[in-house]
């Protein structure tokens, strides 16, 4: 039976490619597949499965960041970001990609929609960049590269689902992400840095900047734009690292703080909370759907076998542990390429957690390699959403191929960092051993 395990692994990853709709197409192969080889009262078992995902109070903090962040978005809080920044850094050369990604890991660290952000920095950020002169392959890579860095940098939704499939406190895994999200922004500004200085006509200083001056109004302005944005996240991220509020509860309290944001900055409109709203439903059904149509899958797939054979595939390696390590990591980048990073969350870590934690490794840095390997597959093509997000509100004269060409150092720079944290895990593990040592734990 575990053969036919594997044959409903290869069937489901068959329709995926053809384009089927991944939640239902989860739930019809798991049931033809459990109707067929185990019967109607093994599935007796799946309404308490999806009961558990209906009552788990950790996964309520999905909604509330992505409310928080679709407000935050339609509260203008991304356009002044920009402005400001390109006005601070316009004078360098380089100068507006610096921009993008500094703006990038600020709106990353707030909203966390991937979605919202690269759309957001392409229709400001591009026109202004190809305006002044800017490579096309240069600007449309950083605007994609920045606007996924909600990925990896906390509150991230990615993380929370990781956090709830593999066992591992959501908190700890916000900790372990800071330094890997600032590592690779820290990488990307060297990059735009290095392009800059060895070819300065293909990210030139801003010629005219006659308006920018440094004095009381510019200052007013830069705090007004950076300092929401500041308390936001040190009021969200902070309650957490320092156990005053669970995920769930500070995904709250940013909720509420991304509402009076958009009401001071005039854009709390009927309009637009109706728009939030509709938008947080439709993301937040879908990633419930898709968790829905896992858990049959897993259900079944658990029950047929699987599990145990590829655990004996995956044990059986050569190498132990790194061999296990070097084909997890190699399996999940390449169904980056295809798959969204959602369905990889739900089909292929349920199954390889087990075996991890069989070869002692540490989970939470298992999750943070995971979610940085999962971060490739928004920039990875042909599927890669954020080029996709790019592309739809790029000039006409940007083609896709361009788009391509643009992110592939920054997926280089990513798998670079994935090694770093590999070879380095104390990147990972340092600040949540150090904040449970301050909490005396």
């Amino acid at each position: 039976m575990d053969v036919w395990a594997l044959m409903m692994f290869i069937v489901l990853m068959f329709m995926l490619l053809l384009g089927y709709p991944v939640a239902f197409t989860l739930g019809a192969i798991a049931l033809v597949f459990g109707l067929t080889f185990l019967g109607l009262g093994f599935l007796d078992l799946l309404p308490l499965r999806i009961w558990g995902i209906m009552t788990n109070f950790t996964l309520l903090a999905v909604p509330l960041f992505i409310f928080m962040g679709i407000v935050l978005e339609k509260s203008g809080l991304a356009e002044e970001l920009l402005e400001t920044m390109g006005l601070l850094f316009g004078k360098l050369r380089g100068g507006l990609a610096i921009s993008v990604i500094l703006v990038g890991a600020l709106l990353a660290a707030t909203t966390g929609v991937v979605g919202a952000t690269v759309v957001t920095m392409g229709i400001i950020a591009l026109p202004s960049m190809l305006k002044n002169n800017y490579s096309a392959v240069l600007a449309t890579g950083t605007i994609a590269a920045a606007g996924t860095l909600g990925q990896i940098i906390p509150p991230s939704v990615i993380l929370i689902l990781l956090g709830d499939v593999m066992g591992v406190p959501v908190g700890r895994l916000f900790m372990g992400a800071v330094i890997p999200g600032l590592s690779l922004v820290i990488i990307y500004l060297l990059y735009v840095i290095f392009i800059a200085w060895r070819y300065p006509t293909a990210a030139p200083a801003l010629a005219n900047l006659d308006e920018h001056q440094w004095n009381w109004r510019f200052t007013k302005k830069l705090l007004k734009s950076v300092f929401p944005v500041l308390i936001l996240v040190i009021g969200v991220l902070g309650s957490i690292f320092f156990g005053i509020a669970s995920p769930t509860e500070s995904a709250a309290i940013g909720a509420v703080v991304a509402l009076i944001l958009a009401l001071i900055h005039q854009r709390l409109t009927l309009r637009n909370l109706l728009d939030a709203m509709q938008h947080t439903l439709r993301l937040t059904s879908m990633v419930f759907l898709i968790l829905i149509g896992a858990t049959a899958f897993g259900l079944v797939f658990k029950g047929m076998g699987g599990d145990q054979l590829v655990h004996h595939i995956f044990t059986n390696l050569p190498g132990g542990m790194w061999g296990f390590l070097t084909v997890t990591m190699l399996l999940i980048f390449v169904l980056g390429f295809f798959l969204d990073f959602l369905e990889i969350c739900f089909i292929v870590v349920p199954i390889v957690t087990p075996i991890a934690a069989h070869f002692g490794i540490d989970l939470l840095w298992f999750a943070i390699l995971i979610a940085v390997n999962l971060q490739t597959s928004f920039l990875s093509p042909p599927f890669g959403f954020s080029l996709f997000y790019l592309k739809a509100v790029a000039p006409p004269t940007i083609r896709i191929s361009t788009i391509y060409w643009g992110i592939t150092p920054f997926v280089i720079l990513q798998l670079l960092v994935l090694l770093l944290i590999i070879i380095f895990p104390q990147i990972i593990l340092w600040l949540p051993n150090v904040m449970d040592s301050l909490q005396g734990y």
